[in-house]
């Protein structure tokens, strides 16, 4: 079947089962906000705590009712406790890359589309076993793996992307929809510069720049690497588990503010936003995060809207602290060309270095970023997130749009709508 632009349906953003969010009066300039930053600073975090110290003395010293006091799991983890990259990767030898290319072949053969790619019609009788594992390490035990092998430039665009489906159909086979344009698969690559043109600036998966811990939007998150950068561009997770901990034992009184559902989320929509807590309590596993702190913070490529809400210094001190421990925590993940990497989006925070690119060397990070779901070892949609998982992986028109961009990312299209950017 010949490459090309996969697309069908229809554009429409009235369908929501979740329509109650909140659109801002007038705008109103000067609205009074925290001084925190997109990507936060050591020391207006430190002063801050010494300020709210100072003025809450005697806040809350146990967790709240409900929540665990510690959470003993595979899933927490700090840095440290890997020796090298063999205690995450599952190296693809040369007889599951050629299981891999068969597979490839009889999926070609059925005339079938991206969305189509399934255990079913990618078999792998072999590798498939190894990657149930891999999925049962991601929804219970640590929570990551990387899949390492594979050489994307024996490959056509296509193909890589048909490959990257058939392969992580065997970890997590339902894909969620990234953009109200009814995309399935994200191109992340440095295409525009980082300046301001047109009176917008270019998010932060079509630039070089470096981006805050953060979670996305999916159950499973998924990033194939076609290309890496000449310098830069490493990718971090850290444990949502041992950030816990940490906060359990020295400050429970964020954990009560982080799981407070006043938490204020600019759709950079036409002055829209909703409320929500950042920190979910998941049936049978446990804390876990679900937040980005763009529409939180705002950005210097993506600011506020002048009447949306702003969060609280008490807020801006949690955020930031959250911010800290997982930096304190991570683990670094330096890619290489073909590695796939999939992680729990609900056991850990990622975040990602700034890169530069080197066009002449052919060194030009290039990821391909797919939002996934597992329906057998999903961890339960907590309430609040319901609106969010329904836009991911519901059966409405955006997502039966079925974009598949199969060369690039037009980012002129995602500025325009609040699931532009994760970060």
């Amino acid at each position: 079947m010949a490459d090309r632009f996969y697309s069908r349906g229809s554009y429409s953003r009235e369908s929501s089962p979740h329509p109650s969010r909140y659109e801002a009066e007038e705008a109103v300039d000067n609205v009074p906000r925290p001084n925190i930053e997109w990507i936060p600073s050591m020391k207006t975090f430190q002063d801050r705590v010494a300020h709210l110290q100072a003025l809450y003395p005697n806040r809350r010293t146990t967790v709240p009712y409900g929540w665990p006091a510690r959470v003993d799991t595979a899933r927490a983890w700090t840095g440290s406790d890997f020796n090298s990259d063999d205690d995450f990767v599952l190296h693809l030898g040369p007889e599951d890359i050629a299981e891999i290319e068969v597979a490839l072949s009889h999926f070609k053969s059925l005339d079938l589309g991206p969305d189509d790619a399934d255990p079913n019609t990618f078999p792998l009788p072999n590798l498939g076993d190894r990657l149930f594992e891999a999925s049962r390490v991601i929804h219970e035990g640590r929570g990551f793996v990387v899949l390492r092998g594979l050489d994307p430039d024996r490959y056509t665009s296509f193909d890589n992307i048909l490959l990257y489906l058939g392969v992580t159909s065997y970890i997590a086979a339902k894909r969620g929809m990234q953009d109200f344009d009814g995309r399935m698969i994200l191109h992340i690559q440095a295409v525009v510069e980082d300046v301001k043109k047109h009176g917008a600036m270019p998010n932060s998966p079509y630039v070089a720049r470096a981006q805050p811990f953060h979670t996305d939007l999916c159950d499973v998150l998924g990033m194939y690497a076609l290309n890496v950068a000449a310098y830069g561009g490493e990718s971090y997770l850290a444990s949502s588990a041992t950030i816990y901990n940490e906060l359990a034992r020295a400050r429970p009184d964020i954990i009560e503010m982080l799981a407070k559902d006043d938490w204020i989320f600019d759709e950079f929509w036409e002055g829209q936003y909703h409320m929500r807590p950042l920190l979910y309590n998941f049936d049978t596993h446990g804390p876990g995060f679900q937040f980005s702190r763009r529409p939180l913070t705002g950005s210097h490529f993506s600011p506020h809207h002048p009447s949306v809400p702003a969060m609280t210094e008490l807020q801006a001190e949690a955020l930031d602290a959250v911010y800290f421990l997982a930096k304190q925590h991570a683990v670094e993940i330096r890619l290489q060309p073909g590695d796939m990497l999939l992680f729990n989006n609900f056991a850990m925070l990622h975040a990602r270095s700034g890169f530069t690119d080197d066009a002449s060397e052919g060194r030009q990070r290039h990821m391909l970023r797919l939002w996934l779901r597992n329906e057998q070892r999903m961890w339960k949609t907590p309430r609040e997130l319901e609106r969010i998982s329904w836009e991911c992986y519901g059966d409405h028109e955006w997502r039966r749009n079925g974009v598949w961009d199969i060369e690039a990312s037009p980012p002129e299209l995602r500025v325009k709508h609040r699931r532009a950017s994760c970060a």
